[in-house]
């Protein structure tokens, strides 16, 4: 089966009186206890969740002894917009570790945004791995080494202890072992897993006891939510708005958040799309009993003829 073959529309681009555009896609709710409430699709068709695995990764590197905490734990979470601070925090990460960024080896890059890659290079820099928005996971990982005193030399390759030890704990939390083996953009190795493994793989870390690695992970990612994103990006804005909420973007239109009592939400967009998301992720959050007027608003997207609405994106769920 691939994961085209039982897709369903997840949001509908309307202009004027005209649907313009479908999103197609595979979409999971879970309730407090882990079953499904809801589905769109085949929310158990194999696919690369992207960025959304990084608080996954997180866990198996706090697992491995890795020490950090606060808004430096919720960076190596983070898909960054590459923003100063965000730049300065992969610093501290790897400082503490006594490294610098030219140990980083991922894929050199500019920032995330049109503004941010505009002031990158209107500064005359040129790309590099620090400014890439994985930069926080490559930091948190060269640390991860030194703490468990395996080589930083070759941390990118699957046979090295730590992603043999990240593809255990994406087998485990997602309970669907990874079928399928990569390389995601930034360079690190990517696992697979479903739309519905990725729900519980959330739903795990959300529910998880303070003390655990999971609860740190998701301690610093809701004290935190601007260090997994950045300013105005829909994870941090949905993080901030929903009280207690885990959740992580990803590339290829992925989407994943859990409440702390196991309430989980998972998508993919077919088309690997981002414009629908915000849509869809405001109709599910409310589906399963999480809504506000705040985040009616995060949800609303208007689509714009000569600079005004003139219709908008509708979420299917």
């Amino acid at each position: 089966m691939t994961i085209d073959e039982h897709a369903r529309p997840l949001a509908h681009v309307v202009r004027g009186d005209l649907v313009e555009s479908v999103h197609l896609g595979h979409l999971v709710l879970l309730d407090a206890g882990g079953a499904v409430s809801e589905r769109r699709g085949d929310p158990d068709a194999v696919m690369f969740p992207r960025s959304a695995l990084k608080p996954v990764q997180a866990v198996a590197m706090l697992r491995a002894g890795l020490d950090l905490h606060g808004e430096l734990l919720a960076l190596a979470a983070a898909s960054h917009s590459g923003e100063p601070e965000h730049l300065d925090g992969v610093r501290r990460i790897l400082s503490g570790a006594g490294l610098d960024e030219s140990a980083l080896d991922n894929t050199p890059d500019v920032p995330l945004g049109e503004a941010g890659a505009a002031a990158f290079r209107a500064a005359g820099k040129a790309p590099s791995p620090i400014a890439q928005n994985c930069s926080g996971k490559h930091a948190a990982m060269l640390a991860t080494c030194v703490a468990a005193r395996w080589p930083t030399e070759g941390y990118r390759d699957p046979s090295h202890p730590l992603q043999k030890l990240i593809r255990s704990t994406v087998d485990e939390l997602t309970g669907d072992g990874a079928e399928h083996v990569t390389t995601d953009g930034c360079g690190a190795p990517l696992f697979s897993s479903t739309t519905t493994g990725l729900a519980r793989a959330f739903a795990r870390i959300a529910v998880a006891g303070p003390e655990t690695p999971e609860g740190r992970v998701a301690a610093a990612v809701r004290a935190h939510p601007w260090w997994l994103g950045g300013t105005g990006r829909p994870v941090t804005r949905f993080c901030e708005t929903v009280p207690g909420l885990v959740a992580k973007d990803g590339a290829e239109g992925v989407f994943a958040g859990a409440l702390p009592d196991g309430r989980a939400l998972a998508l993919k967009v077919l088309d690997g799309s981002s414009r629908a998301i915000p849509a869809i992720v405001a109709s599910a959050v409310e589906r399963i009993g999480a809504g506000s007027d705040a985040v009616t608003e995060l949800g609303r997207i208007d689509v714009l003829g000569h600079g005004v609405p003139v219709g908008r994106i509708t979420a299917e769920v």
